[in-house]
């Protein structure tokens, strides 16, 4: 079994409107309820606000309190669900890639830093004045989107754009500015996080991935490591592990399997690669992880 990846035209909507799709947080739990109800991955990007209700917002087997405030931030891939205390408010959004990009030529969805890496965390919280200030702006993409006016898409467009201004501005001040990518590396790192997500379960060497962005493996580790402190040879680790994850906690299929499925010469070797790496055996994750859930 296989974990779901739901595309844009699954969910619900009012109107249609090619590659994206607003609604208050509420209705659209209400609406998608069987898309929702189990871990599952996106094809698109996706922005949510919240501006009430309480409960946990799980990405990639981290958990992130839900609250008034919050805002989280989904590239495609990522696997995730949400579990509620109390009933949530607020809107979600989410689009692809080219919805955005074709639209803006200077510069693109991976110049945010919420969206260029995935070293860069996926929350943040509003403080109420700036709950109060980006809540205006989804309430006016989402009155667009309910209607049919003349250059109904360039409107949206734009309010998203400045949506995206206003919560870059937020996320870099409420985080110190050296734990983002710097800049300077981020469309190398970029490059190679989607090469990496391609190419993983072959490819487990870092010199692969410089000969792929025609780098040398010492500048590939070194840009990495200014970057963000790790080096290439973790990040592939990272993926490998966060997909054995995956697959341990959101399929059926038994451990070997697993093992031949990220392509490792035997289960042995895999047991002991995930043990080292998470202190774990994978039956033990599995078991462990099972009684939580």
């Amino acid at each position: 079994m296989k974990i779901p990846v739901l595309k844009i035209n699954q969910f619900k909507e009012p109107e249609t409107l090619n590659d994206f799709y607003i609604n208050s947080f509420s209705n659209h739990i209400d609406l998608n309820k069987k898309l929702l109800k189990k871990p599952h991955s996106h094809n698109f990007y996706l922005c949510v606000i919240f501006t009430q209700g309480s409960g946990t917002h799980e990405i990639d087997f981290n958990s992130y309190q839900v609250n008034s405030g919050k805002v989280f931030f989904l590239k495609p891939g990522q696997t995730h669900s949400w579990k509620f205390e109390t009933k949530p408010e607020g809107f979600i959004f989410f689009h692809s890639l080219e919805f955005y990009n074709l639209k803006f030529l200077d510069h693109t969805l991976q110049s945010f830093p919420f969206f260029y890496s995935n070293q860069n965390p996926p929350l943040l919280d509003l403080s109420k004045k700036e709950l109060n200030k980006l809540k205006m702006l989804f309430e006016e993409v989402y009155k667009e989107y309910l209607q049919k006016n003349l250059l109904r898409e360039l409107k949206i467009t734009n309010i998203v754009n400045n949506i995206y201004i206003e919560l870059t501005r937020a996320y870099t001040a409420n985080i110190d500015i050296e734990e983002l990518v710097s800049t300077n590396y981020s469309v190398i790192l970029e490059n190679l996080e989607n090469l990496i997500n391609t190419n993983f379960y072959r490819e487990k060497f870092p010199k692969f991935y410089a000969n792929q962005l025609n780098i040398t493996t010492k500048h590939l580790n070194r840009v990495v490591k200014n970057a963000i402190n790790k080096t290439t040879s973790q990040l592939i680790s990272e993926r490998i592990i966060l997909e054995s994850k995956r697959l341990m906690i959101h399929s059926e299929n038994n451990l070997a399997d697993i093992s031949d499925t990220l392509q490792f010469t035997n289960y042995a070797y895999f047991s002991k690669f995930f043990k080292l790496k998470t202190g774990f055996t994978p039956l033990s994750f599995r078991k462990k992880y099972a009684i939580f859930k």
